[in-house]
């Protein structure tokens, strides 16, 4: 599905949306451009599952946040500075995407050949115009009976 935002009231209303409608997992990769507006997306997805606001900041140092909410710890990675599947292995990256927790992780890339089992892929794109483009889906996408 692909959703057209304009302004952060429609992100943090699709936000809502999305916890309320993407229930087969509870792992979200975030892919897009600097400054696509993948870590605005994942503050707005801890607000909206009762995060403190002001303990949510990007993990580009520190790897991996915990934030906890009503639902149990909110897991926040940023695998930029990753360069390996042994350096993710190396920080525990299994333990958290195994722990039924909510997993919300930026530049997943390097991590994408550990997922094993079905997660949301959110591509961001930034248009001319400023708006963004999100792109959410299920992977692997489920075949649809007829």
């Amino acid at each position: 599905m692909i959703y057209e935002i304009n302004t952060l009231t429609e992100l943090q209303d699709l936000t809502k949306r999305v916890l309320a409608e993407y229930t087969q997992s509870r792992i979200f990769t975030f892919t897009g451009h600097l400054g696509a507006g993948k870590t605005t997306f994942v503050k707005f997805l801890c607000k909206s599952l009762g995060c403190n606001p002001d303990d949510i900041n990007s993990p580009t140092f520190s790897i991996v946040n915990e934030y906890l909410s009503a639902q149990g710890p909110v897991y926040h990675m940023d695998l930029y500075r990753i360069n390996s599947i042994e350096e993710a292995l190396d920080f525990g990256i299994e333990e958290y995407l195994f722990s039924g927790n909510f997993c919300f992780i930026e530049w997943p890339e390097i991590a994408l050949p550990l997922l094993d089992i079905s997660y949301y892929s959110v591509i961001l794109h930034v248009d001319p115009s400023g708006s963004r483009k999100i792109e959410i889906s299920l992977i692997p996408e489920l075949e649809q009976n007829s």
